[in-house]
């Protein structure tokens, strides 16, 4: 009897709804950059600054900065390819978060929307899952009547919680228990990250002499810190924690059926397939 070798086929490459460039990497590098300013000022900025001065003045600029280098993202990354298709995906996909976000609003943290931006970002890559994340939160907030100084910082926190999706490992390979079991520990982790640096954006706006958790501009760095930890300790970890639990039980419930869905659409798609056309048979 012989033995014949068995070899598995060689995993497809999978595509892309949008491929980043140079100019669209240093976009993202450069509105990171200047987010992580917006969202950290109170630990980066001395008290003897001019910043910390005008402590209260700072997040409404920082939100007015943030909300145009959003669009100057969003833009560079529609010139680096966000077809029809790709945008037709970009709005199914944006309308069912931004319907999901209501859902549980003001119940312990279930918010469904964010595992729907994990899987999203998985199967469509960061530059999609950036501007799917921004997106969506810029029509929900719409939806709910949430705008406000804080909206951009949502904007620019979903679009890193989506595109961080994109950028995990194995996207051509991975597959099964093994891919659901790490998209499910990034939506815990990063669930909790999402309240932390949303509390950084509403922080500064307390008053130093309504709580002794508010941010004072005249504290050294270590003092803010650690009033910074109890802040969040004692308004949001509750409600993180709510969060990061719905979101691994949706993954990992409703993940297989959805990331089959979200692919087989990719696949017909077909957003890496030039576009031609054919002249008429005379």
């Amino acid at each position: 009897m012989s033995l014949q070798a068995t070899t598995r086929p060689p995993a497809q490459r999978q595509a892309r709804a949008v491929r980043l460039g140079p100019r669209s990497v240093a976009a993202l590098a450069l509105v990171s950059a200047v987010g992580v300013a917006g969202f950290g000022w109170p630990f980066l900025a001395p008290p003897s600054s001019r910043l910390s001065a005008h402590a209260q003045d700072a997040p409404w600029l920082f939100a007015g900065v943030l909300v145009l280098l959003v669009a100057v993202v969003a833009a560079a990354i529609s010139e680096s390819g966000l077809g029809p298709k790709a945008v037709a995906m970009l709005g199914v996909l944006a309308a069912t978060g931004a319907a999901l976000r209501p859902i549980g609003a003001g119940t312990a943290g279930i918010e469904p929307m964010f595992f729907l931006m994990v899987l999203s970002g998985r199967v469509l890559g960061p530059g999609f899952g950036f501007v799917l994340g921004s997106v969506t939160m810029f029509a929900s907030a719409l939806l709910t009547g949430g705008v406000g100084p804080w909206l951009p910082f949502q904007m620019l926190a979903m679009g890193w919680f989506a595109m961080g999706a994109g950028l995990l490992p194995g996207p051509d390979r991975l597959r099964g228990r093994a891919e659901l079991a790490m998209l499910a520990g990034y939506g815990f982790l990063a669930a909790f990250a999402y309240g932390t640096v949303m509390n950084m954006a509403g922080w500064p706006f307390m008053s130093a002499l309504a709580s002794n958790v508010a941010f004072d501009p005249q504290a050294p760095v270590a003092a803010n810190l650690a009033r910074f930890v109890a802040y969040c300790l004692a308004t949001s970890l509750g409600w993180d924690l709510g969060r990061a639990v719905v979101t691994v039980v949706l993954t990992l419930t409703l993940g297989p059926a959805v990331l089959r869905a979200l692919r087989r659409a990719t696949r017909r798609a077909a957003f890496e397939t030039p576009v031609t056309f054919e002249a008429p048979r005379q």
